[in-house]
């Protein structure tokens, strides 16, 4: 029998972590599972620390590094199960995040996403739980008013805390693989499916964004990657003002992104699409802010890790 659940997890140099991901796996209350995981052409220890895992449920796939859409595309495509969890390979599950998704599936049939809270984990002193506009703020569960409105602060669909039925890439598609180093890929699918089905979602938190374990919002390798340019969505964002709210906020980080590495033409490029009456006066002085002042800012915050300003680029751009 098909695993119901097929778990795909993309490793590219995080023999640091990998352990901790998996036993959070092999600690969940629901078992019927298999484990997908495509080691991205990894060129430290991963593969030592993979292999300890002596498992009938790990499927283990080892590449060339080609990027994480085409690491979890290859996951989905050798996936038996009816349903995707994607899992980075430095995220944890807590013991009940399946349950709560099978829980999703159970009392909300025929939905595009199913996903739970999840919380930003910096240090045990420090841990922060988003929470979204429309989506009461605990024990709720139930279907998502309005994707894009709920997501304009923070993400409402997390990658390590979405659940896929897999029929649902046969419609949308997989993974853009032109988006690369993660730089919106997961972004780019949940509109695609927000736009076509209904998400259920709910508060209860249960996986954990472990923000220390490597550089996930710093702007080091913002040159080299390739952002959405947010065009396929034109048409609906005429018609669709909570989408248009929602990209404008998209554009807008993309621009402070690219302005933070003084890589001009791409800010110009994404400046360019911003609707300016959307944004608050505190995000107008931020792109206007010569680029070396934003640098300054930006840096001296994230030494004292401001939390305000450490979630600047992801949160508070648009007009309260």
């Amino acid at each position: 029998m098909n695993p119901q659940i097929s778990i795909v997890i993309p490793v590219y140099n995080k023999d640091k972590c990998i352990e901790d991901t998996l036993k959070s796996i092999f600690s969940q209350t629901f078992t019927a599972y298999e484990i997908i995981i495509i080691n991205d052409g990894s060129t430290d220890a991963s593969e030592v620390e993979i292999l300890k895992f002596q498992s009938e449920k790990i499927k283990y796939f080892k590449t060339e590094n080609r990027g994480v859409s085409q690491a979890r595309n290859l996951g989905i495509d050798k996936a038996t199960g009816t349903y995707i969890a994607f899992l980075d390979a430095d995220d944890i599950w807590f013991p009940n995040h399946l349950q709560n998704l099978v829980a999703l599936v159970n009392n909300y049939p025929n939905c595009g996403i199913y996903a739970t809270n999840y919380e930003f984990y910096f240090n045990e002193n420090k841990i922060i739980k988003p929470k979204f506009k429309d989506i009461p703020a605990e024990n709720w569960q139930g279907i998502v008013v309005d994707y894009f409105i709920s997501s304009l602060e923070y993400h409402l669909v997390w990658t390590s805390a979405a659940l896929i039925p897999k029929a649902i890439f046969a419609t949308v598609g997989n993974f853009d693989e032109k988006i690369t180093l993660g730089a919106g890929e997961d972004t780019d699918l949940w509109m695609r499916i927000a736009l076509r089905y209904k998400i259920a979602f709910t508060t209860v938190v249960s996986a954990q964004y472990i923000m220390e374990s490597s550089s996930k919002i710093s702007s080091i390798n913002t040159k080299k990657r390739t952002f959405p340019k947010l065009d396929k969505f034109k048409k609906e964002e005429k018609n669709n003002p909570s989408l248009h709210k929602f990209l404008n906020v998209q554009r807008t980080i993309y621009a402070l992104k690219h302005k933070l590495v003084n890589d001009i033409d791409k800010f110009k490029f994404y400046y360019s699409e911003i609707d300016q009456k959307l944004l608050d006066f505190k995000t107008k002085i931020l792109l206007k802010m010569p680029n070396s002042f934003l640098i300054l800012l930006y840096n001296g915050m994230r030494k004292i890790k401001n939390s305000s300003f450490y979630f600047y680029l992801y949160t508070n751009i648009i007009k309260k």
